[in-house]
């Protein structure tokens, strides 16, 4: 199974920021779209960086004033980024591996997408019922 099985199952729309927005705007769309990271983007669509719940808590935790921070102060710089041909088992291998629960996914370096790890796991939880109905149906016909 690929990555590319798991965009075509999610919203268009991605939520992303610039780096010079601040960390109350991105706090406002994480809240909005009910979601967990952004890509932060420049203005060719490029991913420079990621921001998380985690890192805005980390923020408002350590500094005064976190709220009117820039993004690109808080966000992570080394990002790493997939493909939509990307094997799903290889990713979720990678994401768990290197401890992060978001992955930006990258068409000829712009962003085209992004999975969390919830995403993978109820791909491979899906895949592993297809299985097992097949295995039952042919067990049961024997």
């Amino acid at each position: 199974m690929k990555v590319s099985s798991i965009l075509t199952t999610k919203r268009q729309e991605i939520i992303t920021i610039s780096p010079e927005q601040t960390l109350k705007e991105a706090a406002v769309l994480l809240a909005q779209h009910k979601i967990g990271a952004l890509v932060v983007v420049n203005t060719a669509n490029k991913p420079v960086g990621i921001l998380s719940e985690r890192d805005i808590v980390r923020e408002f935790g350590q500094n005064r004033g976190a709220a009117e921070r820039l993004v690109q102060d808080a966000m992570t710089t080394n990002i790493i980024t997939g493909l939509p041909d990307d094997d799903l088992m290889s990713v979720a291998h990678t994401m768990i591996e290197k401890r992060f629960r978001h992955l930006p996914i990258v068409v000829d370096e712009k962003l085209a997408g992004i999975i969390s790890i919830g995403d993978v796991l109820k791909a491979q939880r899906d895949l592993y019922r297809g299985e097992r109905n097949t295995l039952e149906t042919q067990i049961l016909a024997d």
